[in-house]
């Protein structure tokens, strides 16, 4: 991933490794039943695990030595002392992440600070976790597409409404229809050279998947956005971005992963904006076309 220096010191920033609990997280769709237990031990105890050796992880999770290495290498760590390093430096943010959860007891100004803390928290953990290589190729294939077509459903569809909106303002023949059966049946209708990119937080809504699915049938180029690398949404693509957080007690959908999905499309606008050599013009025009409908 090519980085842009600080331009005042020329430094290039280093953000370091993705938290060890957040790659567990992502990956949970795709861990066996025993890899599950290892990461929820983890998880739960994050800085008891430092002081554990592999056979005591083995115990308190109920599993094997070598289910807790293959947890381990399933993170793209090499084994268990790198797991045990990764979480020693992680173990006092971890504790104040917790400590800041959001309680039943908290009032208006609490909560704001809290949730905003979170969001900040999570938009820095996404610059860690997410491969640059990916983004990078999944905007190659979006300029070299005829058609793009989002898919979405629920609270994840006003971000492939918006991503599909301003990929249209640039020049680029992407569309977004809000019905899932209208995705479905505009998916059988894309070839070779078209593109689906579906959005999904879980990557197992059904509707999401059989679009992405049939687009994949038709020899079309499919991408998908969400939290789970393991998911069936994931595992239906070519490309896949994988973007998360944990979330804020008392949410009803994953708000906070939805900020980290929409920052990333801005990232993938924004890269387009400057390799689609139109962009400039048309951008223009609607901006033009838009100012005629303020005051």
């Amino acid at each position: 991933m090519e980085q842009n220096s600080n331009p005042s010191t020329g430094v290039v920033p280093d953000h370091g490794p993705p938290p060890v609990l957040e790659l567990a997280r992502s990956h949970s769709s795709s861990l066996s039943r025993a890899e599950q237990r290892v990461a929820e031990a983890v998880a739960t105890a994050p800085a008891e695990v430092v002081r554990m050796s592999v056979s005591d992880l083995a115990r308190v999770s109920d599993t094997s030595i070598g289910t807790v290495t293959r947890f381990c290498q399933r993170l793209g760590l090499r084994g268990f002392q790198d797991l045990k390093l990764a979480l020693a430096r992680e173990s006092a943010p971890v504790h104040r992440r917790l400590a800041e959860d959001v309680e039943p007891g908290d009032g208006p100004a609490q909560v704001a600070a809290k949730v905003l803390a979170s969001s900040a928290r999570a938009l820095d953990d996404a610059v860690r976790m997410v491969d640059g290589d990916v983004v990078a190729q999944v905007v190659d294939a979006l300029l070299r597409s005829r058609r793009i077509v989002f898919a979405a459903v629920g609270t994840s569809a006003p971000l492939a409404a918006d991503a599909a909106y301003r990929m249209a303002t640039m020049g680029l023949d992407a569309v977004f229809a809000a019905d899932p059966h209208v995705q479905h049946v505009t998916a059988r209708t894309l070839r070779k050279g078209d593109l689906c990119f579906a959005v999904s937080h879980t990557g197992a809504t059904r509707e999401t998947v059989a679009v992405l699915r049939t687009a994949r049938a038709t020899g079309a180029a499919t991408v998908a956005l969400t939290s789970f690398a393991g998911s069936p949404a994931a595992t239906a693509a070519d490309l896949v971005l994988v973007a998360g957080s944990r979330e804020t007690a008392y949410r009803v959908e994953a708000m906070t992963s939805r900020l980290v999905h929409l920052a990333l499309l801005d990232a993938v606008h924004v890269s387009l904006a400057l390799r689609h050599p139109p962009a400039r013009d048309a951008l223009a025009a609607a901006e033009e076309l838009l100012a005629e409908h303020r005051y």
